[in-house]
């Protein structure tokens, strides 16, 4: 079965300074994904004819599928329409239903109906006209040698209405569809270089009508798989199929699947070990203790927590020995650990979890420079801790930190490990 590609080419000068973010593109290519099409190319131009005209000519011989956003508005910069006119060879005519809503809408509102309003309502008299009915701009659809070229307003939730509502009839009347197919296997603990290692010989035995993604963020890494075809149940088995055969491999950094974030992980496996946990943040100033209560019913697991940035929070609140921070500092294997020991047991928690580090950029030594962060982990049978050395940016340290603390609770409840006090560094 033939693929279909398209580009989808976004058109605004506000888009290009930066003044507004493209989110359409990305829920198009979304939208278009669930249809089974790929998006090949995503192009932002600014609101000049001349580039629309040859986007859209080079585009043409690239993709089956075009779709534009935006310039569709009533101002003078808003010249999409008639480019797509004069490019597609056709005349402007005064569409009657779309002028009866403009009119409607304006009467409604209580607003002065102008010429530019009522010149919203001519259209290319060879195009396909796609109501919007939550607007006064209206979508509209050309077909060029088996081409199918859409342009959409680009407000966002007038676009997503017209491509629901009226584009997807149209691309799945248009084009013979593939099925896609996406499986997401989550990883934590090992990074992007590694793990393509460890798995190089199961990825050179895919086959072709399977794709494999690596899709990094701070301190995890996705793996997608993509099955393409003409039959769904088929690419599922043969995903799924490939999916057991890497769970082999890399079953011990695998924290969830699709959409599973990490903290909502971390919510099942303490409600199915039946567990409680609380948390002792320093240098993370509540940034774990926020993620874990982002997940709906954390109430169930979380008893609460304590931000000790200050040494005298440290000292009044979590009674942390005055002579250990004086002796080992703050930052440090000892602290660390009381400090997650001491939160486990003021919160009567199965887990005390505990940060403290230099996040930065300053407050760096030579013996301890920014990026130390040590992690206390405790439950009724071990206190261990987890040093780590990171970047030199605060928002990066902040984030890594929270990521491998989460790590160390769902290590430590997946291996039903027990016994003394140790440490690891």
């Amino acid at each position: 079965m033939k693929h279909i590609y398209c580009e989808i080419i976004t058109i605004g000068d506000e888009i290009l300074y930066g003044h507004i973010l493209d989110t359409n593109a990305q829920w198009i290519s979304q939208e278009l994904d669930k249809i089974g099409i790929t998006t090949k190319k995503r192009t932002t131009i600014g609101d000049n004819s001349k580039d629309i005209t040859n986007v859209l000519d080079k585009s043409l011989n690239e993709n089956e599928l075009i779709i534009l956003t935006g310039g569709l508005g009533p101002t003078n910069d808003d010249i999409t329409k008639n480019c797509l006119n004069n490019f597609f060879g056709g005349k402007l005519v005064t569409d009657k239903n779309t002028l009866s809503h403009i009119k409607k809408i304006f009467k409604k509102r209580n607003f002065d109906f102008t010429k530019k309003n009522k010149d919203q309502a001519r259209i290319p008299d060879n195009c396909i006209v796609l109501h919007n009915q939550f607007g006064t701009a209206p979508g509209m659809a050309f077909q060029k040698d088996n081409k199918l070229i859409i342009s959409l307003p680009g407000v966002p939730f007038e676009m997503k209405s017209l491509f629901t509502n009226k584009c997807v009839g149209l691309i799945k009347n248009k084009f013979l569809l593939p099925f896609i197919y996406h499986r997401t296997i989550k990883t934590i603990g090992i990074g992007e270089s590694w793990l393509s290692d460890l798995i190089k010989n199961w990825e050179s035995n895919l086959d072709e009508s399977v794709s494999l993604a690596y899709l990094p963020s701070l301190g995890r890494v996705k793996l997608r798989l993509t099955g393409k075809g003409d039959n769904l149940e088929k690419i599922k088995k043969k995903i799924n199929n490939y999916e057991e055969n890497l769970l082999k491999i890399i079953q011990k950094y695998v924290y969830g699947f699709d959409k599973e974030e990490l903290e909502s992980s971390i919510g099942k496996l303490l409600i199915k070990k039946n567990k409680t946990i609380s948390f002792a943040e320093s240098c993370t100033g509540g940034f774990i203790s926020r993620m874990i209560t982002s997940v709906p019913g954390s109430s169930q697991y979380f008893m609460g927590s304590i931000v000790a940035y200050s040494n005298e929070i440290k000292i009044n609140n979590l009674n942390i020995k005055k002579e250990n921070i004086e002796k080992y500092g703050a930052v440090s294997r000892e602290v660390a650990e009381e400090m997650a020991k001491n939160v486990r047991q003021k919160f009567k928690s199965s887990i005390g979890i505990s940060t403290s580090g230099i996040a930065g950029p300053d407050g760096g030594t030579k013996e301890k420079p920014v990026g130390t962060i040590w992690i206390g982990y405790s439950n009724k049978n071990k206190t261990t801790s987890k040093k780590l050395i990171l970047t030199k940016r605060r928002d990066i340290n902040i984030t890594l930190s929270a990521v491998n603390a989460l790590n160390q609770v769902r290590i430590n409840l997946e291996s039903n490990s027990k016994g003394n006090r140790h440490s690891s560094k």
